[in-house]
């Protein structure tokens, strides 16, 4: 089965839709499935003021053509909702070709963060972008309910993983800092309400992970934090192990593929009690959820960083791989893939 993937979140971004949608094509293999992808990378673009790693891609709609000719593809998944995105929506909808479409992240918040233009706006476009997809793939119940909410249809259910064989516990793993050490890894942007942690009154040494738009202000504002800019695969996780708790301060995520890679590490978590961190940690014993942080920071020196481990260790990309090589099988044009997996579709009542 061939897969093509169009997407406005792509290397050399660092994010969990970039994460997500990386480890779904190398485990599609396994699956006899085959994920090409349509990325900003393919058009001229230009730069988005205050992200150096992101390109606002200008699409061309006889380029758009020319790669899903060239693809063959059974099926077309489109992941966001940008100008890569609008433009393969465009030549669905004018070709009478059917697709998928997933909802990733809290859009309407983060422009509301950044701009004046009402969230309602910005809802009213989303839903109009999803409304002629067969299935709108989310990962998490959360966020089945707001999108159902605000009238969305068609919902069902694209689990997420973690690399728990990268992302692991490991003893002699240090940082040389005064401890306990705090942690945060991901953008560093206002939408992350960093300065939720970075200004609490906290023992030990806080970490920053990750880069943004906020970073220069941040670094100022907050001298005695540690920012170490980005940190990707062997480096990150030797981060996770070394520290003592992982905190995740955002008000706006859907999920958060760091929450998963924080506990594999056996790192537990403090977090502000949203849907989106609910939507990962249920009732498990491996994250104290207050809206007090600077208590939930204390108390999860806490937990059990065996428990951690064992929590995570039930999540894995095959299973996130399983849902959305499914939900894309379902479509007329795929009807002849059989997977060669037991799979029960998960989808959301409504």
């Amino acid at each position: 089965m061939r897969i093509l993937v169009a997407t406005d979140a792509w290397h050399p971004q660092i994010n969990g839709v970039v994460r997500t949608l990386s480890a779904t094509a190398t485990h599609a293999r396994k699956f006899g499935t085959e994920l090409f992808f349509l990325t900003p990378n393919d058009f001229a673009g230009l730069p988005l003021p205050g992200y150096s790693e992101i390109r606002l891609a200008l699409p061309l709609a006889a380029k758009v053509r020319r790669k899903i000719i060239e693809t063959r593809p059974d099926a077309i998944h489109i992941a966001t909702e940008g100008p890569v995105g609008l433009a393969t929506r465009h030549y669905c909808r004018r070709h009478n070709v059917r697709f998928t479409t997933s909802f990733h992240t809290a859009f309407p918040a983060y422009v509301a963060a950044r701009s004046p233009i009402p969230e309602q706006w910005v809802w009213r476009y989303l839903r109009w972008f999803h409304d002629q997809s067969d299935r709108v793939m989310v990962a998490s119940n959360a966020l089945a309910s707001e999108l159902q909410e605000h009238g969305f249809q068609r919902i069902v259910r694209w689990s997420r993983g973690v690399d728990t064989a990268l992302f692991k516990p490991d003893p002699e793993q240090t940082l040389d800092l005064p401890r306990p050490i705090f942690l945060n890894v991901g953008r560093v942007a206002v939408e992350k309400n960093l300065e939720a942690f970075l200004a609490l009154d906290l023992p030990g040494t806080k970490v920053v992970v990750g880069d943004g738009p906020a970073r220069a202000s941040l670094t100022k504002k907050y001298p005695n934090a540690v920012f170490l800019g980005i940190k990707e695969g062997k480096d990150l996780a030797k981060i996770y192990a070394a520290a003592d708790v992982f905190v995740f301060p955002s008000r706006t995520d859907t999920f958060g593929l760091v929450l998963l890679e924080a506990l594999a590490s056996g790192l537990p978590v403090a977090a502000l009690p949203i849907p989106g961190v609910k939507a990962v940690i249920g009732t498990a014993p491996v994250c104290v959820l207050d809206n007090d942080l600077r208590a939930a920071c204390l108390q999860a020196l806490r937990l059990s960083r065996r428990a951690c481990r064992e929590f995570a260790e039930g999540w894995s990309w095959e299973n996130c791989t399983r849902h959305f090589i499914r939900h894309a099988a379902w479509l007329p044009s795929a009807q002849d893939f059989e997977p060669p997996f037991e799979f029960e579709p998960q989808t959301f009542p409504g």
